[in-house]
């Protein structure tokens, strides 16, 4: 690389870390041509981006931005990958990790806040922003009668024990 190819490429880093909401920095010391392939046409269906980088020119991009609490992981063969969607770029590394023991999850950042292995594994837990979506619009397209008899069957038990105690009462009296 040259000296304009390397400042257009911290440029491009520097946009892309204004701009995204999630990195994920990973360590691919040994995986195969085929292996990254694979990785990356997994994060592309996901909608994310996965890049290999040098740690210099990453540092680099990094200062001032939110994310610049990554710069300590840029260490030996990393790459980057960040997604709009948190939770989908950390479940396809986290998944892509776990059958590929050459790939290495350091840790990463959602917004300005830095995590480390254990937080990006939690948040590859959470469902995606697509998931949410659909549950949201299942619980609105629910029927309102279903909502109203699942709020009104409580009252409607306590009612049935007030009246049977009442009952046991007149016939205590009586």
């Amino acid at each position: 690389m040259d000296r304009t190819e390397k400042r257009a490429f911290v440029e491009f880093l520097a946009d892309v870390f204004g701009s995204t909401s999630m990195v994920v920095v990973t360590q691919n010391k040994g995986l195969t041509v085929a292996d990254v392939t694979e990785l990356r046409r997994r994060i592309r269906a996901a909608g994310a981006t996965y890049k290999v980088a040098k740690n210099r020119l990453a540092s680099r991009a990094l200062d001032g931005t939110q994310f610049d609490g990554i710069a300590p992981l840029l260490k030996g063969p990393t790459a980057l990958a960040w997604s709009e969607d948190p939770a989908s770029v950390a479940k396809v590394i986290v998944e892509f990790a776990k059958t590929n023991d050459k790939l290495v999850v350091l840790g990463g950042a959602l917004g300005s806040q830095t995590l480390g292995v254990d937080g990006i594994k939690a948040l590859a837990e959470l469902p995606s922003l697509d998931e949410l979506r659909a549950k949201l619009v299942g619980m609105i397209n629910t029927p309102a009668t279903r909502i109203a008899g699942v709020v009104q069957a409580p009252a409607g038990q306590l009612a049935r024990v007030l009246g049977a105690y009442a009952k046991a009462g007149e016939a205590e009296a009586a």
